[in-house]
């Protein structure tokens, strides 16, 4: 068994999930390297404009969010899945 345990991110506009590592920082690093686009303010002192839809599975936060966060939203700077998710990107 790996140290490193990924898991799927399903997204509502892809047809092929992609793969969170253990190691990476947060959904939206993970998003960011595969080349999907996702608005974002927090790199410039904003919060909240990487709001998405949890559909399904479990996330934790790195860190306590700054912006106000909806049942059943996540931010994406500061998530990590604890399981396989599905997302719907707003």
């Amino acid at each position: 068994m790996s140290d490193n345990p990924c898991h799927k991110i399903t997204i509502d506009s892809l047809d092929e999930p992609l793969e969170f590592a253990a190691q990476s920082p947060s959904l939206l690093d993970t998003l960011e390297k595969a080349n999907i686009e996702v608005a974002y303010q927090c790199r410039e002192g904003f919060c909240g404009a990487c709001r998405a839809k949890l559909d399904e599975g479990k996330v934790s936060y790195n860190q306590e969010p700054l912006a106000f966060v909806r049942d059943g939203e996540v931010l994406l700077c500061c998530t990590k899945p604890l399981t396989n998710i599905k997302l719907t990107l707003l």
